[in-house]
């Protein structure tokens, strides 16, 4: 891992997990110049639309994946537009940026899911090459993450889940890694930073193997507008500040509150959820209090939810329909 000293840029990187159409890409990308973007717009056998920006000056190398889960679309449209609006003549090393990582996810309009097997990518890492499409998918992504100098996964609420901005720094990594990774969310615009315990996730997994790594989260409901966007650009834009990517320095636009306690309340049956009034992303929730109820179509409560604690709703759903396994209001 490389805090401190950003290298030398290079794309074949010796030692890294390697399967093969990740050996192809590099091929791909070694014949790239200083100061040189080139774009795959479905880099086989996924699909996977690809950019690789190689700046004119040497650097720390970065890699941006969006759409992991294919309905977050906040995350998808603003790593498309920064692939697009990156000047690589401006960088100082490289970054390789996937707007839609699950493609078939995408364009199925499924939430969390992969269409050819049905899993959900982000719990697979870091992948097989003798695994299910899913498995390999995330292969693909570990061989990305082992060439960077630092990776971002960049997240939203589903098709049925609001969401209030923040952002999950690894836990479970090396300190080293672990302390990197809270620095550089810490010139997010955010006001909320959850240290995860998890050792699933793809930015976890990174993060394990030894690349400080985010998780940001913004945006939700199935929907994106422009603000919202352009504030995901803004956190990825400060962040290749801090990484000195970009020239300039970064300046921290608000306070950030570390959260170790994060509650994950799922539904445990089959029903309708209702959120208890003033139950919100953003919104404080205290020890008791009454998060909301699922019933059954006889308008029966079937579960009844309350806070195990005080704190803040990060992201709940909102969605009528629940089933076993929903997460319904996720707090801390």
């Amino acid at each position: 891992m490389n805090t401190s000293t950003p290298r030398e840029t290079s794309f074949a990187q010796p030692g890294c997990t390697v399967w093969p159409d990740v050996a192809t890409l590099r091929e791909e990308l070694d014949g790239l110049t200083p100061g040189q973007k080139k774009s795959f717009p479905g880099f086989s056998p996924f699909s996977l639309p690809l950019t690789a920006l190689h700046g004119a000056q040497p650097g720390r190398k970065l890699l941006l994946t969006a759409g992991v889960h294919g309905c977050e679309y906040c995350s998808i449209l603003a790593a498309m537009e920064l692939a697009r609006e990156l000047d690589p003549a401006m960088l100082h090393g490289s970054i390789i940026i996937a707007p839609v990582a699950n493609p078939s996810g995408f364009y199925d309009r499924l939430p969390a899911l992969v269409a050819e097997d049905g899993k959900n990518l982000n719990r697979v890492f870091p992948g097989s090459e003798d695994g299910s499409y899913s498995e390999k998918l995330a292969l693909l992504v570990t061989g990305l993450q082992d060439w960077a100098d630092f990776y971002v996964d960049m997240h939203g609420g589903d098709l049925h889940e609001s969401m209030h901005p923040f952002v999950y720094v690894p836990g479970v990594a090396s300190a080293e890694v672990t302390d990197f990774a809270r620095q550089a969310a810490c010139c997010l615009d955010v006001d909320v930073r959850v240290l995860s315990s998890a050792t699933t996730g793809a930015y976890n997994s990174a993060a394990i193997r030894g690349t400080p790594s985010l998780l940001i989260e913004r945006g939700g409901n199935g929907r994106w507008s422009r603000a919202e966007v352009d504030a995901y650009k803004k956190d990825i834009l400060a962040l290749l500040h801090f990484l000195q990517i970009l020239p300039g320095d970064t300046a921290r636009t608000q306070m950030q509150r570390e959260c170790a306690t994060v509650i994950y309340l799922d539904s445990e049956v089959r029903g309708l959820w209702f959120p208890a009034e003033g139950i919100e992303p953003g919104r404080a929730v205290t020890q008791g209090q009454v998060l909301g109820e699922v019933r059954d179509f006889t308008n029966t409560v079937v579960q009844h939810c309350t806070a195990r604690l005080n704190g803040m709703v990060l992201y709940m759903t909102v969605s009528l329909a629940v089933k076993e396994g929903t997460p319904l209001v996720a707090y801390g």
